[in-house]
């Protein structure tokens, strides 16, 4: 029987494997691709996300550096210091780690790294740019890895019907604006569903592709999805296990067990959007370097 499964981790690694010869050809320039990650506080779930990116950075063979802040830091003392990462010139790219303590408005922050270094794709700059199809901007890193699981899997969006669920700045709205763009590698019909959408069954039950987003644990059952459709679980959910050792387990936004015999193609939870976003997150690290220096 042929697997329906989409490998996040093995199209991530190819992803990382042509990275890798662009990588080598700028050192041969004298160019070596930074990336800043900055950390505010102690989340458990920070540490361990920024964990990763680090150790994919030095695996390619990127610089990265952490710094990291007390959770009481303001949101001066924070810009201060992206204020010196912005005119380091040996950092192309930027990232903040969120979530950020209560009195440091997200907002401020993300506007406040330069465009051309914002490899989050979070400045207002590069999302103008993306809305508007203008391809010199960053996109941000899952719902971009969502794209190229959906391309380098043969899925076809042209003419799709995509329903994607939740409305979140990170995932919901950039996947969105990314499926119904002009060209073969989008031109979809989207349908964007929330919490105040009525009958979202309805709608889901007319897709040819859905991306759960919602933050919502096994939202999606398997009467919710057309026999055939394709199905990307980007939600991370924490919820009480008693066989866990901690008590509790992780899931996704769809329920994986009963959804994946009728779904056409589905990615795994974990293994599937994972692992995409940090190879999108080096891919827009790499571009940075490329942009900034060239040659």
């Amino acid at each position: 029987m042929v697997s329906n499964l989409i490998d996040g981790r093995a199209i991530a690694s190819q992803i990382l494997g042509e990275l890798g010869a662009r990588v080598a050809a700028l050192k041969k320039r004298g160019v070596v691709p930074g990336l800043a990650f900055v950390r505010v506080g102690e989340d458990p779930a920070s540490k361990v996300y920024v964990g990763r990116k680090e150790k994919t950075c030095a695996e390619l063979g990127i610089f990265s550096e952490t710094k990291i802040l007390p959770e009481a830091t303001t949101e001066a003392g924070l810009l201060e210091l992206i204020a010196k990462l912005n005119i380091d010139p040996h950092l192309h790219g930027i990232l903040v780690q969120a979530p950020l303590p209560k009195q440091i408005r997200e907002s401020v922050i993300y506007s406040s790294v330069l465009p051309e270094k914002d490899v989050d794709g979070f400045h207002p700059a590069n999302v103008g740019k993306l809305m508007l199809g203008d391809p010199t901007g960053f996109h941000p890193c899952t719902p971009a890895g969502v794209m190229e699981l959906l391309v380098r899997s043969g899925v076809q969006t042209d003419g799709a019907e995509v329903v994607v669920l939740g409305r979140g700045n990170i995932v919901g709205k950039p996947m969105t604006a990314m499926l119904c763009q002009k060209g073969k590698r989008a031109n979809s019909t989207v349908t964007l569903c929330h919490s105040a959408t009525r009958d979202v069954k309805a709608h889901c039950r007319r897709a040819d592709i859905i991306v759960a987003a919602m933050g919502v644990a096994e939202f999606v059952k398997a009467n919710m999805v057309k026999p055939g459709a394709v199905v990307i679980d980007v939600g991370v959910n924490r919820v009480p296990d008693a066989s866990a050792k901690n008590g509790t387990k992780l899931v996704g936004d769809v329920d994986f067990a009963r959804v994946q015999p009728i779904a056409g193609r589905i990615t795994p939870n974990p293994g599937g959007v994972g692992p995409m976003t940090i190879a999108m997150l080096m891919q827009n690290t790499v571009r940075a370097a490329e942009t900034q220096n060239p040659g």
